[in-house]
């Protein structure tokens, strides 16, 4: 079956790896920049790539035709946001990914707090979307600078600022809500001023097929580039899994997080008349209740290497019916006894001035023997070898019954990879996971 796949990175990458190992997959790839994990499942699976603009979904379209195309998948929520899958549709080929339209509740932070609250979803904090920067400065006081300021389009996972963290007090975050209006970041022309929340986060994605949503396993990102969360936002350092639901939370956390992406799965087709398709992926905040800070349409990166990782089921019969608009629970199967953990390695002086244009230098075979495995994200392949780019380069992966076995693993393999790189060594150790569990005993949920 001929498979497209849109997109580069490190989640598509982790995406082209679960497509392919149905071993009737031939996997084709347009790619705006060439990651040679993908590069190499295409050519081995008897397909093909090809680097061009992954934003012209017309000529996607047409690329795709000439291939004999019969399932895509997109990966990067800005090619989501550029219609790609509806170019894709309108030629009669199925997608496991959502429209433009059904992307809205990633690119479009306003129309996705204004739904939650039209249809008495829970989880919603308190909030506004302000094209006015005094306007969003007087909100900012009426919550006593306890806010997050969000850019209200999409931002590459580094817009959001919180007080208390990137924002040192109100008058800080009313210099950013001008900045944002000012410098139009996020390309909608508003900045969001949302209550300030506390607790752990964590990420839960599921396969939804228009109507039905199921779950995969929750995982813990971690933004903040610094061992302890210190430091800026990043695109995400490193993420774990332990079994379905994360240690320190109550096994109805998860069910309670299920049931609020049902109902705004329901609530947009109610709303628009059309079905969301694809991954829903909602990042929530434990505390005292459970709130969301927002949902994406799209796997999360790094943890689409988590989850697909643990999927034991077929993916590419999953994508099949999700398209379709028939997936049963059934279909859907995750080794749950299973721990993952993923730690990214970036150029030295990321996100601000980062080294690009670096060779690395990356012992495969003492990798994989190892037991973890690598997914490429922002390099670059010449001549045979690899170089960074301008943001985060390789997710390296481990698997294993406990997460201490998984983390010592992927942090040998990330010293296999010699270069000017830096990792976080934290993610996925025993004191990390002890200070989640020390956190939610102050909200009373553990």
């Amino acid at each position: 079956m001929n498979i497209l796949l849109v997109g580069n990175g490190a989640r598509e990458h982790a995406i082209a790896d679960a497509l392919c190992r149905n071993p009737g997959a031939v996997l084709y790839a347009y790619m705006g920049a060439k990651n040679p994990g993908i590069a190499e499942l295409c050519l081995k699976s008897g397909g093909e790539f090809l680097i061009g603009d992954i934003y012209q979904g017309r000529a996607i379209a047409e690329w795709a035709l000439e291939r004999g195309i019969r399932l895509a998948v997109c990966g990067p929520d800005a090619v989501l946001e550029a219609g790609v899958v509806d170019e894709l549709e309108a030629e009669m080929i199925p997608c496991a990914s959502p429209c433009k339209e059904a992307a809205r509740l990633e690119w479009d932070k306003t129309f996705t707090r204004n739904l939650m609250k039209k249809y008495a979803i829970p989880g919603c904090p308190k909030f506004g979307n302000f094209t006015d920067a005094d306007e969003a400065g007087k909100f900012i006081d009426q919550l006593k600078g306890e806010v997050a300021v969000k850019p209200a389009g999409l931002t590459g996972g580094k817009g959001v600022k919180v007080v208390g963290f990137q924002l040192k007090d109100a008058n800080e975050a009313k210099d950013y809500a001008k900045e944002v209006l000012a410098s139009n970041i996020g390309k909608l022309g508003s900045v969001v001023i949302e209550e300030k929340l506390s607790g752990e986060e964590f990420t839960l994605q599921a396969f939804v097929d228009g109507k039905n949503v199921f779950g995969m396993p929750m995982v813990q990102d971690h933004k903040r580039l610094g061992e302890g969360d210190v430091g800026v936002n990043t695109g995400g350092m490193g993420s774990y899994s332990i079994g379905k639901v994360l240690p320190f939370f109550k096994p109805e956390v998860y069910d309670e997080a299920i049931a609020i992406m049902k109902k705004t799965v329901a609530a947009f087709e109610k709303e628009t008349g059309k079905q969301f398709k694809g991954v829903l992926y909602g990042q929530f905040m434990m505390g005292k209740t459970l709130e969301v800070i927002e949902f994406n349409s799209r796997f999360g990166d790094p943890e689409a290497m988590n989850v697909l990782s643990l999927l034991t089921s077929d993916f590419v019969e999953i994508c099949k019916k999700i398209a379709s608009g028939n997936l049963k629970q059934s279909d859907v199967r995750f080794d749950e006894g299973k721990a993952s953990v993923v730690k990214y390695l970036v150029p030295q002086g990321y996100p601000e001035k980062p080294m690009k244009n670096q060779k690395l230098e990356i012992d495969a075979k003492g990798i994989a023997a190892l037991g973890a495995k690598l997914f490429y994200a922002s390099v670059d392949e010449r001549d045979g070898s690899v170089y960074t780019g301008s943001s985060r380069a390789i997710g390296v992966l481990a698997v294993a019954e406990r997460i201490e076995t998984a983390e010592q693993i992927a942090e040998k393999a990330c010293l296999l990879v010699k270069g000017p790189v830096a990792h976080r060594k934290d993610i996925g150790t025993r004191q990390l996971l002890q200070r989640r569990i020390d956190n939610m005993k102050r909200f009373g949920n553990a």
